[in-house]
């Protein structure tokens, strides 16, 4: 559906910053009629705050369009008709007679607060306030690599402009409602104090320990049992064997399929050296005991988020290839080696699609990076007729902006009463600390509704605490974790 909003908004003349006007773009672009004010009264950040963040950026050879970047200004452009709305990106414009959205960070009015947040080393909350008082949007930003500022920031401010894009459209569309309690805010810091205390500190620990070990080094772990699972009894508990690798490689992301009565285990096969993954299979004999990996699908880009499934009489794979800009379809043409490219089903940084069959239709879960920051906590969903679309996005993407529980972990579960569970990231300690269980309370065209995720316990033999996948085929359940793996003398940068 598409609304043409007359739009003001609101940011500071001096020295705004470049996120305000990435929204300004994504508004324009989105077919408002956008008119850009300037207040006067807006004070820029610091120049300590610009100072600091800039030779932060020079010494991680971050780009300069960074979000957090200072402009000059960003030019006025008058208004066309009355307004129908104002999104005030200053925290403190003059009160008016026309509906007025703000988003407090992390408890504040102003976007500098989200810098000391980072750089406190605390995971901010977003809230979009409809005239001062009405929380009508929330989101959770993922923080990917939290040893840095300057990172952080930007994953913090693009789902800035995420939640606001979609909040003019709830707007338009009439479907704001109140979330009820704002979240606290937290007592003022100076963002200096708080990058020497506590940024820097932690930026040198983790070049420290990047310099002895392996950024990420996953391993998978298998077991074959009759009966309850870890998605029954919500813990990894016993009888987990590791997929060896040889330390120049891991294996992650694994989806276990049957077909004509063998078990084939899909993973990530990831080379240090090279900084990408392909898609290797690995067979099961009869007696249960794992073979030796082989590649069975690359690509130019980074691989991984193998789901295979039989459908319409062929054997298919969906893998994740936000690093190429499109979701593509694979059939299988001689199971399990070889496989052709079928269909393109969606364009952009879409991750870890999850299929499912619902109500008649085909389902797609996945997360979307939107352009900017991370790709672990924006949700959205889309569906189709049949397998190679036309895949239609929801009404209501982005379901959810959340770090705990928007990107899927494995494929839909169903229990013996027919509930359905997904398996979600949880990415509170970071990326791959933790998996829980959704149920699926609400799908069609106009609702998509989950429970809150139930945590997976991970006590047992799995010597891995920190998990991001889970499924099973039959017996075959599996799941994968972060090790501690030293670097070999000579290793590649590219761990």
């Amino acid at each position: 559906m598409v609304h043409n909003l007359a739009i003001d908004v609101i940011v500071p003349r001096e020295k705004p910053r470049r996120w305000q006007r990435v929204l300004i773009e994504r508004l324009i672009a989105e077919g408002h009629d956008v008119a850009v004010l300037h207040d006067k009264t807006a004070k820029p950040w610091p120049a300590a705050v610009h100072i600091l963040l800039s030779l932060e950026r020079t010494l991680l050879r971050k780009p300069g369009k960074a979000l957090s970047v200072r402009l000059n200004t960003i030019a006025q452009m008058p208004r066309q008709r009355l307004p129908a709305l104002r999104l005030d990106l200053t925290g403190d414009a003059v009160s008016v007679d026309v509906p007025t959205l703000t988003l407090r960070f992390d408890g504040a009015v102003l976007d500098l607060a989200v810098a000391v947040c980072v750089a406190m080393g605390r995971l901010p909350a977003l809230e979009a306030v409809l005239d001062g008082k009405t929380i009508v949007g929330r989101a959770f930003p993922m923080i990917d690599r939290r040893e840095t500022t300057v990172f952080g920031l930007e994953d913090v401010l693009a789902r800035a402009v995420t939640l606001l894009v979609s909040m003019v459209r709830a707007f338009a569309e009439r479907r704001l409602v109140s979330l009820g309690t704002p979240v606290p805010a937290h007592a003022a810091v100076g963002f200096t104090r708080a990058y020497v205390l506590r940024s820097l500190p932690r930026l040198g620990r983790e070049a420290w320990r990047r310099l002895r070990f392996r950024h990420a080094h996953w391993r998978i772990g298998y077991r074959c049992r009759d009966g309850e699972g870890v998605a029954e009894t919500g813990q990894l508990g016993t009888g987990w064997q590791i997929l060896p690798d040889d330390g120049n490689c891991f294996y992650a992301d694994p989806f276990p399929f049957h077909w004509q009565g063998r078990a084939y285990l899909f993973v990530e096969d990831y080379v240090h050296a090279i900084g990408k993954a392909a898609i290797s299979v690995v067979p099961f004999d009869d007696t249960g005991k794992s073979q030796a990996p082989r590649v069975v699908l690359e690509e130019p880009h980074h691989l991984s988020y193998p789901q295979v499934f039989a459908r319409d009489g062929a054997v298919w794979m969906l893998p994740e290839a936000s690093a190429g800009g499109r979701l593509v379809l694979y059939r299988a043409v001689d199971f399990p080696d070889r496989w052709t490219a079928e269909a393109v089903l969606l364009e952009g940084e879409i991750s870890d699609a999850t299929l499912l069959e619902h109500g008649g239709k085909l389902w797609l879960f996945a997360t979307h990076r939107d352009g900017h920051g991370s790709t672990s906590d924006t949700l959205v969903v889309f569906s189709a007729p049949v397998l190679t679309g036309p895949w239609k996005p929801h009404a209501l993407n982005p379901i959810l902006i959340d770090r705990r529980r928007a990107r899927p972990g494995g494929a839909f579960i169903r229990d013996g009463s027919g509930r359905l569970f997904l398996p979600v990231q949880d990415g509170t300690l970071g990326y791959g600390g933790g998996l829980g269980l959704a149920e699926l309370l609400a799908l069609d065209d106009t609702t998509v509704r989950f429970s809150e995720p139930r945590t997976i316990r991970t006590d047992g033999d799995w010597p891995y605490q920190r998990i991001h996948t889970l499924n099973r085929s039959g017996p075959l359940e599996v799941i994968d974790g972060i090790a501690v793996v030293r670097k070999r003398p000579g290793s590649s940068r590219a761990s």
